[in-house]
């Protein structure tokens, strides 16, 4: 008699590697090949060159004008060895950036490859896109879009002080796992300067299709980015509320 593998019925709530069978005392071949297929899929999202060139038509067509940017990291190599180097700009685009003179924006967007281009090249102008009409009703005007070649999160600060921006959110690839390799970031900075820390910024996690939704990501981003507006913070001081029916503004009336 064989009894039912009570793990089978809650497979279907998560991608999560569980109910995976066996094999006598082993894993089930095709659970094998599955795994390397997985474990190959997150090395290549690592290592796939970001293709900033891919992005600025699309980004273009959305009225956004763009920019180009290295970080400190050399290279591939030395980003993933060296990740104090991708968290601040290469010297020369920190001093072109600054010598651009631009008038200061409310908000820059910084696209960066992270550890994961590929989340990049799926997710980043598909939010853009679901976001810009919310920045214009909150009337939020964004300028250069900053494309950020071997970048960590943190560079976004190097970015916004260099251009005298109000607020930064950088998009971002997240480190993929096993069953999310394009699985996009978004941290969102007040007043950006090189000393901000971590718990100064808000972190939306996990988009992708799969995960949450184009729709739903830029829903929280306007939402954060309203907040940040009015009372002028961001980080762990700013929670996100906004799947609270109680708190008004322009994005929850509005949506």
């Amino acid at each position: 008699m064989t009894l039912p593998d009570r793990w089978l019925s809650l497979k279907q709530f998560t991608d999560a590697r569980i109910a995976l069978g066996r094999s006598g005392a082993s894993q089930p071949t095709r659970e094998i090949l599955r795994f390397g297929l997985a474990h190959a899929q997150a090395r290549d999202a690592v290592h796939t060159p970001f293709d900033s060139d891919g992005l600025l038509a699309p980004l273009h067509d959305l009225g956004l004008k763009t920019l180009v940017v290295h970080s400190a990291a050399p290279d591939r190599h030395q980003y993933l060895c060296r990740p104090d180097l991708g968290r601040q700009l290469n010297e020369s685009d920190r001093q072109h950036l600054r010598s651009l003179a631009l008038p200061p924006a409310d908000l820059t967007f910084v696209i960066g490859d992270g550890l994961s281009s590929c989340a990049v090249h799926r997710q980043a102008v598909p939010l853009v896109a679901e976001i810009m009409p919310w920045l214009a009703r909150l009337g939020i005007r964004p300028g250069p879009v900053v494309l950020a070649h071997q970048a960590r999160v943190a560079l976004g600060d190097d970015v916004g002080e260099a251009l005298n921006s109000k607020a930064v959110a950088v998009l971002i690839g997240e480190r993929p796992g096993l069953s999310s390799p394009d699985s996009l970031g978004v941290y969102l900075t007040w007043k950006p300067h090189r000393q901000r820390l971590d718990a100064d910024r808000n972190c939306i996690s996990n988009i992708r299709p799969e995960g949450l939704n184009h729709q739903a990501a830029a829903f929280k981003l306007a939402w954060l980015l309203e907040q940040c507006f009015l009372r002028r913070l961001s980080g762990v001081v700013l929670k996100d509320e906004s799947d609270n029916p109680a708190l008004g503004g322009v994005v929850r009336l509005g949506g």
